[in-house]
């Protein structure tokens, strides 16, 4: 194959944790590989690479994602948030405070995904009941909480954002 062939690169620039990260991209880097290993932050973890598992979640534009299967093409211009940018000036987010308080961790890597589903929960419902914190997790799989301190962790998580 002639090396005139090779794929062609894609400016894209995309708004991450508040800062513009931009770069030119072959179309079929995913937007968890840009985020990882154009934007250094490795805390959108590589799961499955299906969807299945969820740990490579980040909010787009207040939405839940997978970014595993999604191309850095497809965020162009878009505003992403990863669990790096959930902490404000060292301060954990109530939400990340509320996992740690709760246990709702062990192992931590379905927590990053796990932490910004339930920030897309909470923003739309702050008091949500057993069944719509399942429905919002639904995406993502834990093989070591057995979620009922999850389930602990968003509600107390809402409570705290009442009072923030």
């Amino acid at each position: 194959m002639p090396e005139a062939a090779a794929m062609q690169k894609v400016a894209v620039q995309i708004k991450v944790n508040g800062k513009a990260c931009a770069s030119q991209v072959e179309p079929r880097m995913l937007l968890v590989e840009f985020l990882r290993e154009t934007c250094d932050l490795t805390g959108t973890h590589v799961g499955c690479d299906t969807t299945y598992c969820g740990a490579c979640t980040v909010l787009m534009n207040g939405l839940a994602v997978k970014s595993c299967t999604m191309f850095a093409v497809q965020a162009d211009g878009s505003d992403i948030v990863t669990v790096e940018g959930l902490e404000k000036d060292g301060q954990l987010h109530p939400i990340q405070k509320a996992f740690g308080d709760s246990y709702g961790l062990q192992c931590g890597y379905c927590t990053p995904g796990l932490l910004l589903s339930t920030h897309q929960l909470l923003a739309d419902n702050p008091d949500p009941d057993d069944k719509e914190i399942r429905k919002a997790i639904a995406g993502n799989t834990c093989r070591c909480t057995g979620y009922m301190n999850v389930f602990k962790a968003v509600k107390r998580a809402g409570q705290n954002m009442k009072g923030a």
